[in-house]
This record gives C-alpha cells, structure tokens and sequence, in this order.
C-alpha cells in the first residue's frame, strides 16, 4: 500500500513517503476572516478532511494543523468602516468559519492557531532572517530580501526579472520584489512591540511562524488554494527554509469553485455563502457536491448540478435506508474498504473514482434487495458504508443525526402529509384509476418526493425531500451562524 500525491512543487504525481513512519503533519492555510465563508472556502477545509480520514483509515496518525489568519488590512478596514473594533470582525467570522466546516461534517482540526497569539515566534524568526543577511529593517518595517533566497519562485515557476509582487501598502523597500514581513504602526491601527519598532505582521510572516511552532523545522504535507501559490507560499517557503528549516516535503493544492468561469470570490459578488446554502440545502448533501469531485478540479458552480448531486447522493442514501429496514438492525461498517476502492483513494486521492465503486456496490445492493436476498444486500450495505464513512459522507453516522435542526416538528408533519397522499395513490391503484395515480405521482415527482414502487408498496425517496427554500431549513443543530 503506497498512497500518492500530486506535489505541485514537483508538477507530478508521487509516492507518498512519510518523515517518521506512522506519522503524518498536515498543514493547512485556513481562513483569513475577514468576511463569513461561502462554499469555495470551505472546500478546501472538505478537501483536506478527506485527505485526512484517508491517512488514518491507512493507520496513520494524523496531526492537521489549520491556522486562523486574525489580522490583515481587509479586517482592520472593516473594522473602521463598522465602527467596531477590529478584532471583533475577525472573531465573528471565524465562529461563521467554525460552523461552516462543522456543518459540512468536517473534522475539528489538532490545533487552530490565530496569527495574534504567535507574534513572539514571528519576532524569533525575523530576528534570525536579519542575522542570516536575508531580511532588513527600514523605517520600522521588515522586508525579507527576494535576491537572497536562490530558491525563489521555484514552487510557482516564475522568472525573478519579471516578478511584481502585490501591493502591500508599505515604503522602503531596497527592491520592489522584496515583501513585507512585518509592517510599521500607523495610526488607529492594532499594533506589537518589537526590537524595530511597532507594527503587525505581513501575512506570510504568520504561516511559516506557525508551522515552525506545532509541527517543527519538517513537517510532510503543506496544502492550500491554488489562488495561494504566489505570493503566499512562495514567500512562506522563502522565510522558513531562509531561517534554516527544511519546511513542508509535499505541497498540495486545491482547485475553486467557479461561477461563470471566474474564482468564487467575495470582491466579484458571485460568493454562495455557507449560513445561506444550508438553509435550502442538507449539509450532507453540500458535502458530496463539494467532496466528490476530484480535489484539483474546478467546481462550476449551478443549482442543477447541486440537484443532479442531490439525486446521486438520493440513490445512495435510499439503498442505505431500504437495506438497513430488510436488515433489522444497524448494520456496522464493514472493517475494511473494497480494494477498488482503496486503490482509487491511494492514488492522489481519486474520490470520483473511488465514487463510481460506491454506485456499483449500491447497484449490486439494490438487485439484492430486488431478489430478496438478505444476506447479500446487507453484505452490501456494510461496504457501502464502509466507504462513505471515509469520505465523510454515511448518512447513518451520529454526526448527521440532527440533520433536521429546529424543523423535527414540521418534518413529522411533512411526512403525514406525504403518507396520506401516497395511500390515497394506491387506493387509486386498487380501483385502477390509472391517470388518478400517475397524475399524483406526478405531482410529488415535481415537489421534489421521487416515488418507487416496491413489493411491500409505494414508498418516498427521503433524499429528494426538504430541499425547497419553502420547506424547512436543514441546518444541524450545533451550528450557529451569526
């Protein structure tokens, strides 16, 4: 068994080798929280969960770090703008951010450092990069010196002569390649002290700070955005592997969630926010449309192509409820993945294929059930959820139990509802009123309640139920969006 990864930093594929056997350290670039999440941030968080619960599904023990970005420009002009103090900005947002990746069904991370609370560790490693002649102080600023660094622009491919770096709002720069590590006070702006004066820090700074503190001078995996390539991690590479760490061994980067062919993005106007999305749509099902495709593709985003997620993930679900009703009981996981399925999983993370095993397994449950074969389907059911269970996705699992948040009551209403007239469909049936009960099938059908005719009588696919904005929302119970 030999899991592999896409390194972007080699542009190929590679077996997976870890620093210490057993062991895997995960860092991950997390939410600047200057704005609530829309569903492109929160992708990432997804994509990195999967990758995540495949490691320990091989038996490793994963440390997953993902940090807080509490302090930009974008925070403090908000802040101003609001007349509210900057910091209860970031804090808002990051409880919006917390809630999101819950609501999605991802996993609390090992530890979830803020920028603010590592400022000393950020002193530490300027101080060491202006000692090694990489990084100089003017005007109460730190820059770190680009031309020092052989290795710049390796990860992103760039040609120094034709570098411009993003503006940083800053003067005294030697070379305008050079970026800020750590940016002069001004006036209404949060500050610390340091030997070069007052200030805050430069974005990049934080990162590579951070990784240093919790997962040392290796650490095996760094992911991100593709959109963080440059500047971001480049300048982190620079400072870290400058101040003498080997830093991350692999990078892995996430593909967007696109609208109209452009980045999902705050600044555009085109951002789905999470708080919204969960109140037409179940998480679980925002789960598999974000997690399914393959992490280094885009995601187009469309209301028909959550429907069409809807409806595949309605499949799934519905085999897992008919053949858990067949079974009796609660039928557990089955202890290990099918191979298929492992193989996709173990290259480079290959979720649609390892998907399309999930299906057929359901195809093969579903002819099972047809031919009333018990053991069969429930033999099925165990590797079906075996598999979900790895990608987060087993509708059984406790932490999709309070699926129907507040709404439990007009859910049990909705479902009386639904019975009345499915009897009402069938007592049609009996007198072979024929147009009577396809007129009603009909009309569920476009409510969105698919129907199937079974041999123990007409039953409603649950999966296709509850997704109206009219009806009611299907946040879990635990998130709190503000």
């Amino acid at each position: 068994m030999t899991i592999r990864l896409y390194d972007t930093s080699a542009r190929q594929i590679r077996d997976f080798t870890p620093l210490t056997p057993g062991r895997v350290s995960i860092y991950l670039c997390g939410a600047t929280v200057q704005a609530a999440p829309h569903i492109g941030h929160i992708r990432s968080g997804l994509n990195f969960d999967i990758m995540r619960r495949w490691f320990a599904y091989r038996g490793y023990d994963v440390t997953f770090v993902r940090n807080v970005t509490d302090i930009d420009d974008k925070i403090i002009a908000k802040g101003k703008d609001q007349n509210r103090p900057w910091w209860s900005i970031g804090y808002d947002n990051e409880r919006a951010f917390n809630a999101g990746y819950e609501a999605l069904g991802c996993l609390p991370p090992t530890y979830e450092p803020r920028a603010t609370g590592h400022v000393p560790e950020m002193i530490e490693m300027m101080r060491g990069l202006i000692e090694r002649g990489h990084a100089y102080e003017a005007d109460g600023s730190v820059y770190f010196d680009v031309r020092s660094f052989p290795g710049y622009l390796e990860l992103s491919n760039q040609d120094l002569d034709d570098l411009r770096q993003p503006d940083e709002g800053v003067s005294g720069k030697r070379d305008p390649r050079d970026f800020a590590m750590w940016k002069a006070t001004k006036p209404g702006e949060p500050d610390w002290e340091t030997p070069w004066g007052r200030g805050r820090p430069g974005w990049h700074l934080e990162c590579s700070a951070m990784a240093h503190k919790y997962l040392g001078s290796a650490f095996d995996i760094h992911g991100g955005g593709l959109d963080l390539i440059f500047p971001h991690h480049e300048n982190e590479i620079a400072q870290a592997k400058a101040f003498g760490d080997e830093f991350a061994h692999y990078w892995v980067h996430n593909a967007w969630v696109t609208m109209s062919g452009e980045k999902m993005s705050k600044s555009l106007g085109n951002s789905v926010l999470v708080s919204e999305m969960v109140k037409n749509w179940r998480p679980i099902v925002l789960r598999y449309y974000l997690g399914t495709p393959h992490y280094r593709s885009m995601i187009e985003y469309s209301e028909e192509s959550l429907r069409e997620a809807e409806a595949a993930f309605g499949r799934i679900e519905g085999f897992v409820q008919r053949a858990t009703e067949k079974a009796g009981r609660t039928v557990p996981p089955a202890a290990e993945v099918p191979p298929a399925f492992a193989e996709a999983m173990d290259d480079d993370l290959g979720v649609p294929h390892a998907l399309a095993i999930i299906h057929t397994t359901v195809r093969q449950g579903n002819s099972a059930l047809g031919a009333d074969d018990k053991d069969e389907a429930i033999a099925r059911l165990a590797e079906v959820r075996a598999m979900l269970g790895v990608l987060g996705l087993d509708p059984l699992d406790p932490q999709w139990a309070d699926e129907s948040g507040g709404g439990e009551e007009l859910h049990g209403v909705v479902d009386t509802l639904v019975r009345l007239v499915l009897q009402q469909r069938e007592a049609a049936r009996e007198r072979k009123d024929w147009g009577t009960a396809d007129a009603i099938r009909d009309q569920l059908t476009q409510s969105g309640l698919a129907i199937e005719d079974s041999p123990d009588g007409p039953r409603g696919t649950p999966a296709t139920l509850y997704t109206a904005p009219t009806t009611c929302p299907r946040a879990p119970r635990a998130a709190h969006f503000t």
